[in-house]
């Protein structure tokens, strides 16, 4: 089985967990979701710096996926200045058959999301800023920008129209 990786990024409060779970839902059984949150907290319950045990327990379940799931989501805020290596070693074990997004949102935007998340008085404004990592996309070929414009709906949907036709 072919598997197509997607890697969905961003800043903490920006929409990618809500959105890489409603793609795992609309892609159906069999689609593997790795969320750094799950896998650096509630596993490994370490600290998100350079070397962190979750960088390769996340590749390890990525890969675990890769030939076995028709789709792998990894989603995550999945900085570059520790994950970018990780990243790029999956991109090629996917032999780049993936698509990458990162939701490009003003900070502003980020806090009015945040507000509206359950968890919201986990963490506040404070947090996110020592949190925010402005202009951290990987720069690589074919990376998609997710603009504030977008609805989680309407960035399903264009997630969703990408991977199926491409795959097709």
């Amino acid at each position: 089985m072919e598997s197509k990786l997607i890697i969905i990024r961003g800043n903490s409060g920006s929409g990618k967990t809500t959105v890489a779970r409603r793609l795992q839902e609309k892609l159906g059984d069999g689609t593997l979701l790795v969320s750094q949150d799950i896998v650096r907290r509630d596993m490994l319950r370490v600290r998100d710096r350079c070397g962190n045990l979750s960088v390769e327990l996340i590749q390890t379940i990525a890969e675990y996926g890769n030939g076995k799931c028709a789709y792998v989501i990894v989603e995550g805020i999945l900085g570059k200045a520790n994950y970018q290596n990780m990243l790029q070693s999956l991109l090629h074990s996917f032999d780049n058959n993936a698509d990458v997004y990162y939701f490009d949102i003003p900070f502003s935007e980020t806090v009015k999301r945040h507000e509206t998340r359950e968890n919201a008085h986990e963490f506040g404004v404070e947090k996110l800023k020592e949190w925010w990592l402005a202009n951290d996309s990987l720069g690589i070929e074919d990376e998609i920008m997710l603009a504030s414009d977008l609805t989680k709906d309407e960035i399903v949907n264009i997630m969703l129209e990408k991977s199926t036709n491409s795959k097709a």
